[in-house]
């Protein structure tokens, strides 16, 4: 799944508590359960985790998941059941992520507030 990184602007008000460290916009909720839908994955997670990638160390993760793993934060938004690991809550902390479509294609974009800088290309950020 395409992935953007962009610091969110500060004042983003984001309801977010360590488990429930993300949110997804009208858009992203809605292309994540067409694409859970089109691919028969119905009752599946949306996974989202922090792994190192990218030029500035660190980048974002996304997968659908038949289950969580046994010490993950799960939580559910608008029938979407997401999961993510304890290291990476803390990396997400108030994250909104939204799904966008541009001239250059359609991902999924991070609003996260935790993100000091991000690459030119967008793909990876530091904390």
């Amino acid at each position: 799944m395409d992935t953007t990184t962009t610091p969110a602007p500060a004042s983003l008000d984001v309801q977010a508590t360590p488990l429930n460290p993300v949110r997804l916009s009208v858009a992203a909720v809605s292309q994540v359960k067409e694409v859970i839908k089109a691919q028969g994955f119905e009752g599946y997670f949306f996974s989202i985790r922090v792994v190192p990638a990218g030029c500035s160390g660190l980048g974002y993760d996304l997968n659908l998941v038949k289950e969580a793993k046994p010490n993950d934060h799960v939580w559910e938004q608008d029938g979407v059941k997401i999961t993510t690991d304890a290291l990476s809550s803390k990396y997400l902390l108030g994250t909104v992520v939204d799904f966008v479509t541009s001239v250059t294609g359609a991902g999924f974009k991070f609003e996260n507030p935790n993100a000091k800088s991000s690459c030119g290309c967008g793909t990876s950020f530091t904390t």
